[in-house]
């Protein structure tokens, strides 16, 4: 280690590869960009035995040390529903471990961190009760207004309630936990401001989302042909509430249009564990494929001549926005696809709200080569121009060094006393 480099030590609630989810990804660039940079890295989150092997250099690209503890074993489904009776939320529950709290406790009583990152406001349930060192909070999102556009958005009035517990509780943890932070990282300027107004949150640290312009490089989006007929992209998580409900509503509302236009479009929706309803769904519509786990989603978004991102519901920023338009795929989205990305509509991509704009955009840019290739090109400059995977891990870098030296400064002015940081109170943690 570099006796100059201050000591990190990075806690992530999940084993970060395959890198098969926006979180993960975000997380994974941001790790490789600080390497060898300003800190000595320790990365603590649940690893199995196998996992450390299989995965053991691409740990070593991301950290200087890895500290696992044992995963958690799924719990049965009737088992974590009795979790949404509990005083936290479900996902909060989810990463509740003993096993973990003890691992990120004991690790961070021996390491003599200068900074403790967590990963997710979720991650604070593992927080110790005492820590002598700076804390960020890495937020990828809003949590609680997650939950509350799940209420708003569904339509029986048990889901509608359930939903909107979840958003009460959420509200009280999220709010609870990050003011006990010295520094909250958000991923852009909207989140920053609904921290502030809902939880009064003032020492906020604003990253871009970043992506990685070598791995997802540019090409010129296909003509479409005879051998490739046009083809309509979704790439995500298809166990996350929010894809399920945007891939559904596109598939009910929006696919049906477009091929009643152009009877030949294809629908590949590129993620890992769709629900058995709605592949279902998809295998009776028109041309809709599920491709499930895929090692790298980059052959099927450079096949295809439109991506879309139909989400109605979510938070934070969208990396498969930036990924698409890194690898020269024309967008179309709803307003919440790209919520806080600083990109134009009608320049860098087609923002379409209902049903009926989706698709006539979509069969629009499925026509058009000329209007495909124009939207590329400005499309992979604005990324390449202002969103590089490294600029924002720099941008990451300064806000550690920043809580770092507000902590020094507090510990200063309270005459040298080791800083000291309590964890949320009985009953959140």
């Amino acid at each position: 280690m570099n006796r100059d480099c201050h000591r990190l030590a990075f806690v992530s609630p999940t084993f970060l590869f395959p890198n098969d989810t926006g979180g993960k990804i975000r997380t994974t660039n941001i790790l490789r960009g600080l390497k060898d940079g300003a800190f000595d890295i320790t990365l603590m989150g649940p690893a199995t035995a196998e996992q450390r092997c299989v995965w053991s250099a691409d740990l070593a690209r991301v950290c200087d040390h890895f500290v696992p503890w044992v995963p958690r074993v799924p719990l049965p489904r009737w088992r974590r529903s009795v979790d949404l009776l509990g005083r936290v939320p479900v996902n909060v529950a989810a990463d509740r471990s003993a096993a973990a709290r003890r691992v990120v406790r004991e690790g961070l009583q021996a390491g003599r961190f200068d900074v403790a990152v967590f990963d997710f406001v979720h991650a604070a349930v593992l927080r110790p009760v005492r820590i002598d060192a700076a804390t960020v909070c890495f937020t990828h999102n809003v949590e609680a207004e997650i939950f509350q556009r799940h209420a708003d958005q569904s339509g029986g009035m048990l889901m509608r309630s359930i939903w909107a517990s979840q958003y009460r509780k959420m509200l009280r943890f999220e709010g609870d936990a990050l003011r006990r932070f010295t520094q909250v990282v958000a991923v852009s300027e909207r989140d920053a401001a609904r921290f502030l107004a809902w939880y009064g949150i003032q020492h906020t640290s604003v990253i871009p989302t970043g992506v990685d312009l070598d791995h997802f490089a540019w090409h010129e989006p296909p003509a479409v042909s005879a051998g490739r007929p046009p083809t309509v992209v979704f790439t995500g998580s298809m166990d996350w509430d929010a894809n399920v409900d945007g891939v559904r509503f596109f598939i009910e509302n929006v696919w049906p249009a477009v091929t009643r236009r152009i009877a030949d479009a294809r629908f590949v929706v590129v993620g890992r564990s769709p629900p058995r309803s709605l592949v279902e769904l998809g295998h009776a519509a028109k041309n809709v494929r599920f491709t499930g786990f895929v090692d790298d989603v980059r052959p099927d978004v450079h096949a295809a001549h439109v991506a879309v991102i139909p989400l109605r519901v979510g938070g934070g920023t969208r990396i498969k926005v930036f990924e698409a338009m890194a690898m020269g795929c024309p967008v179309v989205s709803t307003a919440i696809g790209v919520e806080g990305l600083d990109v134009e509509d009608g320049v860098h991509y087609l923002c379409r709200e209902d049903a009926q704009d989706q698709a006539l955009a979509i069969i629009d840019l499925l026509g058009d080569a000329e209007t495909r290739a124009g939207l590329s090109r400005r499309a992979r400059e604005c990324v390449e121009r202002r969103f590089s995977h490294l600029e924002v891990a720099r941008a990451f870098e300064r806000a550690c060094l920043r809580a770092v030296e507000t902590a020094a400064s507090r510990s200063a002015a309270t005459g040298g006393e080791p800083l000291a940081q309590s964890s949320p109170r009985e009953g959140v943690t």
